[in-house]
């Protein structure tokens, strides 16, 4: 038994020796330079996250998703304020306004542009209380924002229920330098 428990151990250490080469010639480097070449589609947009998974209907998703931004409002907001005035009872009536005093085609005009605006010259920023939509910072709730702008009515109190996401912080903390984003679990 001792005799085959030693042919396993230096088999064993033959084939980690002679697969544990320090001999670096035999690497091929391979080229990693991008390939652009071909043709490519735009395949998903989330400048703002959830408004494409709630105001566009399962039928044209994918439509939604190669349409160049500027062409987006012009093909999109209609379905877009449908959609909101039948979810959202803060915009029950003619005429009704989110935080921000837009009425639901101002809104649904402004988010069917699937762009993340991003302020150069001020606080960057999804909403802080004062600043609406000048960015997004990774801290910021963006779903509980969206919330709240879709069902919070004039001043974020009307359908509470609807109008939290009930997560207040990210699992881990960011990290001080780049890449910024949480080690992953």
């Amino acid at each position: 038994m001792k005799t085959i428990k030693r042919i396993s151990v230096v088999f064993a250490l033959s084939f980690l020796a002679f697969n544990c080469s320090s001999d670096d010639d035999n690497n091929t480097i391979v080229d990693m330079e991008p390939d652009f070449s071909g043709t490519f589609m735009q395949q998903d947009q989330m400048g703002r996250p959830a408004v494409n998974t709630v105001f566009v209907s399962s039928a044209s998703k994918d439509d939604f998703n190669v349409t160049i931004p500027s062409e987006q409002n012009a093909a999109f907001q209609s379905m877009f304020q449908t959609n909101l005035e039948g979810l959202s009872p803060a915009y029950a009536n003619a005429g009704d306004k989110n935080a921000l005093q837009l009425d639901a085609a101002t809104f649904t005009g402004l988010l069917a542009t699937d762009v993340l605006n991003v302020s150069l010259d001020g606080t960057t920023t999804f909403y802080d209380g004062t600043n609406v939509l000048t960015g997004r910072a990774l801290a910021d709730d963006v779903i509980t924002v969206e919330l709240l702008l879709i069902f919070g009515g004039e001043d974020f109190t009307e359908n509470p229920q609807l109008s939290n996401d009930n997560v207040s912080a990210n699992d881990k903390d960011f990290l001080p330098s780049f890449p910024y984003l949480a080690s992953p679990w």
